[in-house]
């Protein structure tokens, strides 16, 4: 099985190609350009790397979010036109289930954060157990203040992960002290293998969607949808 897989939930867009075996190329570019411009050359350059073309990959995956609402959609629409174009299945991944992965066999929980402004984070808690990570709390969407309060509450050591450290790391620091631990810089963003590697896993048990059916796992309303929201709730106006 061959599994192409990408991430462009946050500033960086990635793309790795793997299979049974092995990990067959990775392309990681952490920059200013936009996915729109950046996402289809780096996934071009990792067929002709491999030497391969779209028809000879078994699964295409995508980290479907959380994350930037551009981002996701663009990671989307790009993993379903490939699927539709070969007729082949798609798998999505958490992008969060995919940061935590970046960190195998660790001690202590893993807890990758992305920030989701407004002094919130995208969020989960993570165990690696018996050598297979499991959800100790599901994603979702916590104010900085509301994370850390259910962190002090944990024993263990806590693994950060994700462009949320780069935001809120003193925070972090400060109310936890060396409980805290932060995860290098070569695994705190996204890792189109991790996402492969779970999609895989996901596609043997069957578990996989037509490029109908795959869409963007937001977590919470576009920055717009609230503004909108807030505006007809403000003067009355629900369109009734």
């Amino acid at each position: 099985m061959k599994v192409l897989a990408i991430d462009t939930s946050s500033m960086s867009a990635t793309c790795a190609i793997m299979d049974d075996d092995k990990l067959l190329v990775e392309y990681t570019l952490n920059h200013k350009l936009t996915h729109s411009q950046k996402i289809m050359p780096i996934i071009k350059e990792a067929f002709d790397s491999c030497g391969l073309k779209p028809e000879d990959i078994d699964i295409f995956a995508v980290a479907k979010g959380p994350g930037s609402f551009t981002g996701l959609r663009i990671g989307v629409a790009t993993i379903n036109g490939l699927a539709q174009a070969t007729n082949k299945k798609v798998v999505g991944v958490s992008t969060l289930d995919a940061l935590a992965f970046n960190l195998p066999y660790c001690g202590g929980i893993i807890v990758p954060v992305m920030d989701a402004r407004r002094d919130r984070v995208f969020t989960g808690i993570y165990k690696w157990t018996g050598g297979n990570l499991h959800i100790i709390k599901e994603q979702t969407v916590l104010e900085v203040k509301e994370l850390i309060d259910i962190l002090i509450e944990r024993p263990e050591k806590i693994v950060f992960a994700g462009d949320g450290t780069l935001v809120y790391k003193d925070a972090f620091s400060e109310a936890l002290g060396e409980k805290a631990i932060f995860a290098p810089r070569s695994v705190n963003m996204a890792r189109a293998s991790s996402v492969a590697e779970l999609a895989m896993a996901k596609a043997i048990e069957g578990k996989t969607e037509s490029f109908f059916e795959l869409v963007p796992d937001y977590l919470r309303e576009s920055q717009a949808q609230r503004e909108y929201n807030e505006k007809h709730c403000m003067t009355g106006d629900d369109n009734e």
